[in-house]
């Protein structure tokens, strides 16, 4: 209605400028705001989509995958990591595992306790699967079991397979398994046996992979290069030393300090090192050529993982399951991950890296890496919570622009996030998607792979 006051004149001019911004034509008098960039797709953010040739090769060969299958598969899995655990969030307590399969990894299952979810779930990018226990459920049969197992030898391994969506029960003889389950008081129909002879033992005898020696007796390997304010210094098993122990590194030159170790229970360990030593970003991959780390988001069940270690190198095979307990002669170890790659004495405190990312160190396992073996990792996440640790890592390797200033609640580079939790960052409430230690670079706003927006 201001019209009505302009002169003729005016009025023409406005509307030949109206003719303009709607048309875009000038360029010059545009002025639409440029449209935001799309953000970082996962395998952006997690550096998936430039893995290493080091990382690649030993893919191939011990997945016996092609180099385009390889590339496909880290890709696939940084992609599948977000969607299960945006739909981990959506189901709660109906929640009962998830894991990706097929040569490439190209398919993700997701499953529920309720067949009112399969909807939910097909919408979100998986394939469901119905089943009869929560995952709750049968993390408490579990946690059962490992109470009543203790240091028994006959029963050592035990983990939710979510693939079966059981507990499972390795031991040496059927009654062993039998007689566990029994005085647990666990449905028996909750658990699957595996009888097997195999009896997993401490891998005993610095970037990742390096050798380093304990009180000049003992050899293991290094996980992952941390920090703690000043001090730099690496991540391992803690069944190599005890706080206090003394190390040399793979070149027996005067290394560090054991900082703080927690073995049997759980198998982590740091080692503070002297000014003669720099923590870095590297793990040791096959010909000695480096991988870089860019963070520590945990990949699923069926995902591909590679192992680095003192005494065989670097190797590669798939998760199996999480959150395994193990029963060795020193005592009991929780939490673990158990896998389909070999290693031998030596490799232990070794590290484990899925693509770009760490997942843990070396803890045991059995068989050896002519036969074949079956080993199990202590999560890092765990690690770097318990002990206060910052992951080195390679900044260049997570596709991410620099941080900015924001401001924050709940959420801060360095602390270790579960899936679940919600943090508030520049006013905006966030639910984490995926486990991983934050990184500067991964800002809630700017990782939707790891974040989503409330």
């Amino acid at each position: 209605m201001a019209h009505r006051h302009l002169g003729r004149a005016a009025c023409a001019a406005l509307t030949a400028l109206g003719a303009l911004v709607l048309t875009g034509l000038p360029g010059a008098a545009a002025v639409e705001p440029p449209a935001p960039a799309p953000a970082p797709s996962s395998a952006e953010t997690l550096g998936a989509d430039r893995p290493s040739a080091t990382v690649l090769r030993a893919l191939q060969r011990d997945l016996r995958l092609t180099g385009a299958q390889a590339k496909a598969r880290l890709v696939n899995e940084a992609e599948a990591g977000t969607r299960a655990g945006r739909l981990q969030n959506v189901l709660g307590k109906r929640f009962a595992g998830a894991w990706v399969h097929g040569t490439t990894s190209a398919d993700l299952t997701v499953a529920t306790t309720d067949a009112a979810d399969v909807s939910a779930i097909t919408a979100g990018g998986a394939k469901a699967a119905v089943v009869k226990n929560a995952m709750g459920d049968l993390e408490a049969a579990k946690a059962k079991l490992d109470a009543t197992a203790g240091r028994a030898l006959d029963t050592p391994v035990r983990y939710v397979d979510v693939r079966t969506n059981r507990v499972t029960v390795q031991a040496t003889s059927s009654a062993a398994a039998d007689t566990l389950v029994a005085t647990a008081g666990i449905d028996r129909g909750l658990v699957d046996v595996k009888v097997s002879e195999d009896r997993p033992r401490p891998l005993y005898d610095v970037r990742g992979g390096d050798a380093y020696y304990i009180d000049e007796q003992a050899r293991c390997s290094v996980g992952f290069s941390v920090t703690k304010g000043d001090q730099q210094g690496f991540a391992s098993a803690g069944h190599c030393g005890k706080a206090g122990a003394r190390t040399t590194g793979f070149n027996k030159i005067a290394q560090g300090t054991f900082q703080a170790s927690v073995f049997p229970g759980q198998d982590m360990s740091w080692v503070g090192v002297n000014s003669e030593w720099t923590a870095t970003s590297a793990v040791k991959g096959e010909g000695d050529l480096n991988v870089q780390v860019a963070g520590s988001v945990q990949a699923l069940v069926g995902a591909a993982v590679c192992r680095s270690g003192s005494t065989t190198g670097w190797h590669c095979g798939t998760i199996e399951q999480h959150n395994t307990s193990v029963s060795y002669a020193e005592g009991v170890i929780d939490g673990v991950t158990r896998t389909t790659v070999c290693a031998e004495p030596g490799d232990s405190g070794g590290s484990y890296i899925s693509g770009t990312q760490a997942q843990g160190v070396t803890s045991g396992g059995s068989g050896d890496c002519k036969s074949g073996g079956v080993t199990f990792y202590q999560p890092v996440n765990p690690l770097l919570s318990a002990f206060g640790l910052t992951l080195r890592t390679a900044p260049a390797q997570s596709g991410m622009p620099a941080p900015e200033d924001a401001r924050t609640s709940g959420w801060a580079a360095g602390q270790v996030y579960a899936v679940g939790a919600r943090v508030t960052y520049d006013g905006v409430t966030y639910q984490c998607v995926q486990a991983h230690q934050a990184q500067g670079v991964w800002q809630p706003r700017l990782t939707p792979a790891l974040w989503q927006r409330l």
